[in-house]
């Protein structure tokens, strides 16, 4: 447990043979508002419409379960 809050991984085997993995859980960073805001203070902005329609070319409105 103390290597794993020291950021290390563990592979999990069953007689040799790799069958899961052992990872340190992520810790939360606050960031605040302002520190968010100057991030993307320089980002491109996005067209709304040609969102819309790539997202519309690329994802089926179809009602019918494909299953």
């Amino acid at each position: 447990m103390r290597a794993l809050d020291q950021g290390e991984s563990f592979v999990v085997t069953r007689n040799g043979v790799p069958v899961g993995e052992l990872t340190p859980l992520r810790r939360h960073r606050f960031v605040s508002a302002e520190t968010a805001i100057a991030m993307f203070r320089n980002a491109p902005s996005i067209d709304l419409d040609r969102l819309r329609a790539d997202l519309d070319r690329v994802a089926s409105q179809d009602t019918e379960p494909r299953a």
